[in-house]
């Protein structure tokens, strides 16, 4: 089949864009499929507890993700911010993932321990209270509304079968640890845990080499013996220092004949009619 009946046949040209388009994605959703198999968790991280798990089905449903990452890049200034760029052990219990798109708020990847619980709750309650220019909403309701026992076992059971390393007394004692918890313990719960098995950050080490010391050369010494020869005697200098006639050693005039000091000239009288001409007083 020639180019020329292929761009002409609209059946053809869709059969073969479609086959191309799946050789692409399979091309680029495989490796990933077995890549993410071999990505492991950090060592010593555990699954999220039971309120942790309904904190964040709260923090999904609020649409938390839109405004805030859990991503943070290896840019120099966010590490310097935020703490250890993220690694992808971390998300490995995350099912999705919150790295998220966009920043109105800060990255969260590593707010866990950085605030109290009690402020955790203020911020919640009313974002004002604690930062006047922020634009966040508010939650009231999340103090008043009970977290869903069943529906949080439920999703313990799903991870479980999803190869999350949960036991089966773990997710029976979940309704026990779940019983009177508020949606606000929850989500508070999840927020601590963000970052808690992030390596720490290394810091920096700034302090400065110090400057080398720059040599100066020696001066050069020029020997008696290269002086030159029309080099003044010491009666020559005495001939120099003497003050002339007229002057004294001060720099003041002197009488030639007497030598005291000369009378300053006496100051002219001012113009009285020059001086009112100028507006001036006379």
């Amino acid at each position: 089949m020639s180019h020329e009946k292929l761009e002409t046949n609209v059946g053809w040209m869709g059969i073969l864009i479609a086959v191309a388009i799946s050789f692409g994605g399979l091309a680029e959703l495989i490796p990933l499929m077995y890549n993410a198999e071999s990505v492991e968790p950090l060592p010593g991280m555990k699954p999220y507890s039971a309120l942790e798990v309904a904190g964040r089905d709260i923090y999904v449903r609020e649409g938390c993700y839109n405004c805030h990452s859990q991503m943070v890049r290896t840019l120099r200034f966010e590490t310097q911010r935020y703490g250890h760029y993220s690694l992808a052990g971390e998300s490995v219990y995350d099912r999705p993932f919150q790295w998220g798109s966009k920043r109105t708020g800060p990255d969260l990847a590593r707010v866990g321990g950085r605030y109290s619980d009690d402020w955790h709750r203020t911020h919640l309650n009313n974002p004002r209270d604690l930062v006047p220019e922020s634009n966040m909403p508010n939650y009231p309701w999340l103090n008043a509304n009970k977290v869903d026992v069943a529906q949080t076992v439920a999703n313990l059971r799903g991870l479980k079968t999803l190869g999350h390393p949960y036991t089966d007394v773990e997710i029976d004692a979940a309704g026990t640890e779940l019983i009177d918890k508020s949606e606000m313990d929850a989500l508070v719960a999840y927020l601590q845990s963000l970052g808690r098995w992030a390596p720490k950050a290394i810091a920096a080490n700034t302090t400065a080499a110090p400057a080398p010391v720059a040599e100066t050369a020696p001066a050069e010494v020029t020997p008696a013996s290269d002086a030159p020869a029309d080099a003044a005697t010491p009666e020559a200098a005495a001939t120099d220092a003497a003050p002339a006639d007229g002057a004294s050693t001060d720099g003041a005039p002197t009488d030639a004949a007497t030598g005291e000091p000369a009378a300053e000239p006496a100051a002219e009288a001012p113009n009285a009619e020059a001086g009112e001409q100028n507006g001036g007083t006379p």
